[in-house]
């Protein structure tokens, strides 16, 4: 049982039964390769299955000589707990070394939000004269409007758009598919992109035929070129936060549990596995909360 092929196995596992993307197995590959590297060359640990907890927490321990962010740090020991689950799983250890390892601990992340009216002037910003005008004023209005990850907006369908319903199908992550709701504004500005600039389109790429978002050539936006858009707007806007399309999915959660949205509603429609994922967006910031103790409190008025 060599480093090798016991890595070969875990890749196999993870691609035929999580079913996982080429993207989230590379990443997984990489972690547990560098984590092998450092057993098989630093500690003279011919197998995966002589691997101890001790020699686990030495490996973290270089991790954080050279400087790797704790974040990193979780998540490539995240993708090594992953690897000795699988070997636990195929009986080829009876112990898993990675199980009373203690990551690192990590200060909570609170993403940068944008308001509603750091939205509007985004939208306002975009130059609708343009060829892909439109199209970006629609991926904005669909970002923010269902909450989606970019690898969600860039494969979602027009086969998967439901006007009738105002629902969308997404497929997210490990291809796990759910309906949310989507706004009659963000409907209108698809609709308006395909009416448009969409059915105009020559020699759309057959493979993309279904795909509702696509470049000048007629092929599937690249996740590079929704950060570029993004940026532009916020840029043309005048907002000096630093925001990314992922940021337009933190306001949309930020913005329905500050309104009084049911927690576990919020959870199915950002496709979080876990409750827990989601309870980030349950921070409030200093304004909000002043705003509403000098609204509902009697004793709790402020500044007036």
């Amino acid at each position: 049982m060599d480093w090798d092929s016991t890595l070969n196995g875990f890749i196999a596992y993870m691609t035929l039964e999580k079913g996982l993307s080429a993207h989230s197995i590379e990443a997984y590959e990489r972690d547990v390769r560098r984590m092998s590297e450092f057993m098989f060359k630093d500690l003279s640990i011919s197998s995966p299955a002589k691997v101890e907890g001790k020699h686990i927490e030495q490996y973290l321990h270089v991790l954080n000589d050279v400087e790797i962010s704790r974040r990193s740090q979780a998540r490539m020991l995240s993708g090594v707990r992953s690897f000795f689950q699988y070997m636990m799983l195929e009986d080829m250890i009876t112990v898993d070394p990675t199980e009373l390892v203690q990551g690192p601990k990590l200060d909570q992340y609170l993403p940068e939000v944008l308001s509603y009216e750091e939205i509007m002037r985004m939208l306002e910003s975009i130059d609708r004269s343009t060829p892909q005008g439109t199209r970006n004023v629609a991926i904005i209005e669909t970002l923010y409007a269902c909450g989606l990850r970019v690898s969600e907006l860039t494969g979602l369908r027009i086969s998967h758009i439901y006007p009738d319903l105002q629902m969308i199908r997404v497929i997210g992550k490990n291809n796990k598919e759910r309906l949310i709701p989507i706004g009659e504004s963000a409907l209108h500005h698809i609709n308006l992109y395909l009416e448009g600039d969409r059915n105009r389109m020559m020699n759309i790429d057959p493979a993309s035929a279904d795909i509702l978002f696509l470049n000048r050539r007629g092929k599937k936006l690249s996740r590079v070129t929704i950060f570029t858009i993004i940026k532009e707007a916020v840029e043309k806007a005048g907002i000096t936060k630093i925001i990314s399309p992922h940021s337009l999915r933190h306001s949309f959660a930020t913005h329905l549990v500050e309104g009084g949205a049911d927690l576990r509603a919020v959870q199915e429609m950002l496709g979080h596995a876990s409750i827990t994922t989601t309870e980030i967006y349950t921070h409030l910031n200093a304004d909000y909360l002043r705003d509403t103790m000098n609204q509902f409190h009697p004793l709790g008025r402020f500044n007036k």
